[in-house]
C-alpha cells in the first residue's frame, strides 16, 4: 500500500544515538520503493558528496535536494551519473519546471506550507501536472506537506502522482464514521443472532 518513504533533517533531529546513514539503511531495507534522503550541504560539491554517499547505501535511495541554483546544478550532475533525485521545497510552478528540466525524477511542491501563508497549495500541483502532460515530462509530482485526508484527495485530483503523508493522516484516510459505526452494528447483529440460535437450540431441553 505504501510506495516509499521520504525523510528529512527535521524528524531526524528528534532521534538519538544513531547516525542518519544507519537509520536510512534500515528504512531502505523495509521497502523496495524509493526512499528520499536529504542532503544538508548548501554548495554544489557538498551536495554531490552527500548525494553520492547516500546512493551507495541502497539501490532504492533517491537523493533529496532543495530548490536553489546550487541544487539545480547538483541535480543535473547527479542525473549524468544515473543517481535519481527529488527536488524538495518547491513553492512555485517555475521552480518545479526548472527542477524537472534539470533532471529530478521527483518534484515536491509543499502544499500545506503554501496554505500556511494563505495561498492555494493545490494550484502549483495542477499547473505542474498540466505542463508535464503538455510537454511529456517524465518527472513525477510528489505532493508534500499534506495536512489531512482532504489534501490527499485534492492532490490526486490535481494530478499528483505521489503524496507524502504523516502516519496520523494515513490512519485518518482508513476511517469513516459510517464505516466504523457499520462495523459495530454488523458485529452486534452477528452476536445477537448467535445468541438467538443458541437459545433456540437449548429450548427443547427446558421441558
Amino acid at each position: 500500500m505504501l510506495d516509499g518513504v521520504r525523510t528529512n533533517p527535521t524528524p531526524f533531529a528528534t532521534t538519538r544515538g544513531e547516525s542518519y546513514e544507519t537509520i536510512l539503511a534500515r528504512v531502505c531495507a523495509l521497502t523496495a520503493g524509493p526512499v528520499s534522503a536529504e542532503v544538508v550541504a548548501d554548495d554544489v560539491d557538498g551536495m554531490l558528496a552527500q548525494g553520492r554517499a547516500f546512493a551507495k547505501i541502497a539501490p532504492n535511495v533517491v537523493v533529496k535536494i532543495p530548490m536553489s541554483e546550487p541544487g539545480l546544478e547538483a541535480i543535473a550532475r547527479l542525473r549524468s551519473e544515473n543517481i535519481p533525485t527529488n527536488c524538495t521545497l518547491v513553492f512555485s510552478t517555475n521552480q518545479g519546471l526548472l527542477a524537472a528540466k534539470a533532471g529530478a525524477v521527483l518534484i515536491s511542491p509543499f502544499v500545506g506550507r503554501l496554505e500556511d501563508i494563505n495561498e492555494d497549495g493545490m494550484t502549483i500541483v495542477r499547473r505542474l501536472a498540466e505542463i508535464f502532460a503538455i510537454h511529456d515530462i517524465a518527472s513525477d509530482l510528489l505532493a508534500a506537506s499534506m495536512r489531512g485526508p482532504l489534501h490527499v484527495t485534492q492532490g490526486a485530483l490535481a494530478g499528483a502522482h505521489i503524496a507524502t503523508v504523516p502516519f496520523k493522516v494515513l490512519q485518518q484516510m482508513v476511517h469513516h464514521p459510517l464505516t466504523d459505526s457499520g462495523i459495530v452494528r454488523f458485529q452486534a447483529d452477528w452476536r445477537r443472532r448467535r445468541v438467538h440460535a443458541t437459545l433456540r437450540k437449548q429450548a427443547p431441553n427446558r421441558g
